[in-house]
Protein backbone atom coordinates (compact mmCIF):
# COMPACT_ATOMS: atom_id res chain seq x y z
CA UNK A 1 0.00 0.00 0.00
CA UNK A 2 1.57 3.39 -1.12
CA UNK A 3 1.89 5.74 1.83
CA UNK A 4 -0.70 8.84 2.37
CA UNK A 5 -0.46 11.82 3.89
CA UNK A 6 -3.68 13.85 5.47
CA UNK A 7 -2.71 17.02 6.90
CA UNK A 8 -4.54 19.58 9.49
CA UNK A 9 -6.98 16.28 10.47
CA UNK A 10 -7.15 17.77 13.69
CA UNK A 11 -8.20 20.83 13.02
CA UNK A 12 -11.29 19.65 10.50
CA UNK A 13 -8.85 18.74 7.60
CA UNK A 14 -11.13 15.70 7.31
CA UNK A 15 -13.83 17.73 5.96
CA UNK A 16 -12.62 17.70 2.28
CA UNK A 17 -12.55 14.48 2.10
CA UNK A 18 -14.99 11.93 -0.33
CA UNK A 19 -17.69 10.32 2.19
CA UNK A 20 -20.68 8.17 2.19
CA UNK A 21 -23.44 6.81 4.16
CA UNK A 22 -21.84 4.38 6.90
CA UNK A 23 -24.97 3.47 9.18
CA UNK A 24 -28.41 5.28 10.02
CA UNK A 25 -27.13 8.83 11.17
CA UNK A 26 -23.16 7.95 10.56
CA UNK A 27 -20.91 9.09 7.72
CA UNK A 28 -17.60 7.98 6.81
CA UNK A 29 -14.53 8.61 5.43
CA UNK A 30 -11.87 6.69 4.29
CA UNK A 31 -8.58 6.69 4.77
CA UNK A 32 -7.62 2.96 4.11
CA UNK A 33 -10.22 0.44 3.75
CA UNK A 34 -8.32 -2.92 5.03
CA UNK A 35 -7.08 -3.88 2.27
CA UNK A 36 -4.80 -6.91 1.38
CA UNK A 37 -4.43 -7.32 5.34
CA UNK A 38 -3.76 -3.84 6.08
CA UNK A 39 -5.98 -1.95 8.80
CA UNK A 40 -9.22 -0.17 8.51
CA UNK A 41 -8.63 3.61 9.16
CA UNK A 42 -11.74 5.93 8.82
CA UNK A 43 -13.20 8.98 10.03
CA UNK A 44 -16.86 8.69 11.50
CA UNK A 45 -19.12 11.16 11.70
CA UNK A 46 -22.12 10.54 13.88
CA UNK A 47 -25.15 12.64 13.88
CA UNK A 48 -27.13 13.65 16.64
CA UNK A 49 -28.75 10.44 18.56
CA UNK A 50 -26.69 8.36 16.19
CA UNK A 51 -25.41 4.75 17.26
CA UNK A 52 -23.92 2.04 15.93
CA UNK A 53 -25.04 -1.35 17.35
CA UNK A 54 -23.29 -3.65 19.57
CA UNK A 55 -20.33 -5.21 18.74
CA UNK A 56 -17.11 -7.81 19.52
CA UNK A 57 -14.07 -6.29 18.18
CA UNK A 58 -11.61 -8.78 16.70
CA UNK A 59 -8.64 -6.84 17.12
CA UNK A 60 -7.43 -3.47 18.66
CA UNK A 61 -9.85 -0.35 17.82
CA UNK A 62 -8.46 2.87 17.88
CA UNK A 63 -10.60 5.79 18.47
CA UNK A 64 -9.38 9.58 18.68
CA UNK A 65 -12.34 11.72 19.52
CA UNK A 66 -12.31 14.75 17.08
CA UNK A 67 -15.13 16.89 17.69
CA UNK A 68 -17.97 16.51 20.09
CA UNK A 69 -18.20 12.86 22.63
CA UNK A 70 -18.64 9.78 21.99
CA UNK A 71 -20.46 7.19 24.50
CA UNK A 72 -20.59 4.11 25.35
CA UNK A 73 -21.44 1.59 28.44
CA UNK A 74 -18.20 2.59 29.80
CA UNK A 75 -18.32 6.11 29.94
CA UNK A 76 -17.80 9.10 27.72
CA UNK A 77 -15.00 10.62 26.13
CA UNK A 78 -15.34 14.16 25.29
CA UNK A 79 -12.50 16.05 22.08
CA UNK A 80 -9.34 14.64 22.29
CA UNK A 81 -10.20 11.59 24.21
CA UNK A 82 -8.03 8.31 22.71
CA UNK A 83 -9.73 5.31 23.67
CA UNK A 84 -8.58 1.43 23.04
CA UNK A 85 -10.92 -1.29 22.79
CA UNK A 86 -8.77 -4.69 23.01
CA UNK A 87 -9.46 -7.77 21.39
CA UNK A 88 -12.71 -9.88 22.94
CA UNK A 89 -14.18 -6.33 24.00
CA UNK A 90 -17.65 -5.46 23.11
CA UNK A 91 -19.68 -2.12 23.20
CA UNK A 92 -22.47 -0.21 21.27
CA UNK A 93 -21.16 3.30 20.41
CA UNK A 94 -23.61 6.30 20.27
CA UNK A 95 -23.37 10.28 20.45
CA UNK A 96 -26.41 12.28 22.10
CA UNK A 97 -25.27 15.40 20.65
CA UNK A 98 -23.13 14.00 17.37
CA UNK A 99 -19.36 13.49 17.12
CA UNK A 100 -16.47 13.03 14.73
CA UNK A 101 -13.64 10.27 15.60
CA UNK A 102 -10.93 8.79 14.01
CA UNK A 103 -10.63 5.77 13.77
CA UNK A 104 -8.31 2.42 13.56
CA UNK A 105 -9.39 -0.91 13.52
CA UNK A 106 -6.95 -4.14 13.07
CA UNK A 107 -9.19 -6.47 12.61
CA UNK A 108 -13.04 -6.16 11.23
CA UNK A 109 -15.61 -5.72 13.69
CA UNK A 110 -18.32 -9.12 14.93
CA UNK A 111 -22.01 -7.82 15.72
CA UNK A 112 -23.31 -9.42 18.29
CA UNK A 113 -27.52 -8.68 17.82
CA UNK A 114 -27.29 -9.88 14.52
CA UNK A 115 -30.65 -8.06 13.29
CA UNK A 116 -29.03 -4.95 14.81
CA UNK A 117 -25.66 -5.35 12.52
CA UNK A 118 -27.11 -5.96 8.96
Amino acid sequence: MAERLFCGLLNGGWRHLAHEPFREGIVVRWLSKGEAGSPTVAILEYAPGARAPRHRHTGLETILVLEGTQSDENGDYPEGSLVFNPPGSEHSVWSERGCTVFIHWDQPVVFVDVEDGQ
